[in-house]
């Protein structure tokens, strides 16, 4: 017998660990019972420049990269048990750039066939129907994208 295609077989779960992307995440669950196979969970460290001063003359940016990178492997590991217990097989990747950007890449290189995260990150501005990284993501996405809302019940 020939196996079945599963629609979403491979998801794509980008997090910046805000209250509504933990929303999302419960969603990403419950597609393990419609026959996702693997979750590509993604952080991306916005980059961000720095002004240097007289007051500090020098910093190491490689060990500061590092360690940003080590401290978001610590905040996706919980993330990735969950999803393990779930049944999932996991992959974690953090990367650092412009979000939607990073999202979109990540999306293409890992051929995901779903892509779920919430509509608004860290930033919080309540008031607009999406979030600007949300909003990109499903204007450029080649690939389904499911926007959890804060109150979006499963």
């Amino acid at each position: 017998m020939d196996r079945e295609k599963k629609v979403f077989e491979k998801i794509l779960f980008p997090t910046d660990f805000s209250d509504v992307a933990a929303r999302a995440l419960e969603f990403v669950k419950q597609l393990k019972d419609s026959g996702a196979e693997e979750v590509v969970v993604l952080n991306v460290i916005e980059e961000k420049y720095f002004y240097l001063s007289e007051e500090y003359p020098t910093v190491d940016l490689e060990a500061l990269d590092k360690n940003l990178k080590k401290d978001m492997m610590k905040k996706l590991a919980p993330v990735a048990n969950a999803l393990y217990e779930k049944g999932y097989k996991v992959k974690v990747i953090t990367a650092k750039g412009i979000p939607a950007s990073e999202i979109l890449r990540v999306e293409r290189e890992e051929r995901v066939s779903i892509i779920v995260l919430g509509s608004h990150g860290v930033s919080n501005l309540k008031e607009m129907l999406l979030g600007s990284v949300s909003e990109a993501v499903i204007r450029k996405s080649c690939q389904p994208v499911l926007v959890v809302k804060r109150d979006s019940e499963i």
